[in-house]
């Protein structure tokens, strides 16, 4: 025998478990690109090109390729380059703000050289207080800070290449 309580407590549960679905909300998923293989271009020592590579791992329907020829579209870095600028100083004239900053410039071709994305250039920025006490976890911070901007840049990267029209 039900209880009026133990209904509502049922229609409840299944109410909250259907209202994201109402408002539009679903898990991301792997991006859908419009390809099936890209070659990247990055320069050696590049933050970018380990995210990337992840990312191409985890799509459903991409294979990152060796080499250029064997791609369908090609990925060129132009520019990836890491900036630190002190924006604030203590009353002694120490840094006391920092901003890094991650600038990525790309283009991407197809197999025929035709250019699909002119030269982009995506830029992220992160602030970071310093303090001379905790120098080795500010260092660990920052190293922490540019990994995610790295992840960013390749969440943007994978958005604009969705949007490719071949």
């Amino acid at each position: 025998m039900r209880t009026a309580a133990s209904n509502r407590r049922r229609v409840l549960l299944l109410a909250a478990a259907l209202a994201p679905g109402a408002c539009g909300f679903r898990m991301r998923g792997a991006t859908e690109l419009p390809f099936r293989t890209i070659y990247g271009a990055f320069p050696p020592g590049s933050g970018v090109a380990p995210a990337f590579a992840r990312a191409m791992r985890d799509a459903a329907n991409v294979r990152l390729v060796e080499r250029a020829v064997d791609a369908e579209v090609r990925l060129q870095t132009i520019r990836e380059l890491r900036e630190k600028e002190i924006v604030g100083f203590s009353s002694t004239g120490r840094a006391r703000e920092l901003q890094l900053r991650l600038r990525y410039a790309f283009r991407l071709f197809d197999a025929k050289d035709n250019e699909l994305i002119p030269p982009t250039e995506l830029i992220l920025r992160r602030d970071l207080t310093t303090s001379d006490a905790q120098e080795i976890a500010k260092e660990q911070e920052e190293a922490l800070l540019y990994r995610e901007m790295n992840a960013d840049v390749v969440e943007q990267l994978l958005r604009r290449l969705a949007a490719v029209r071949r």
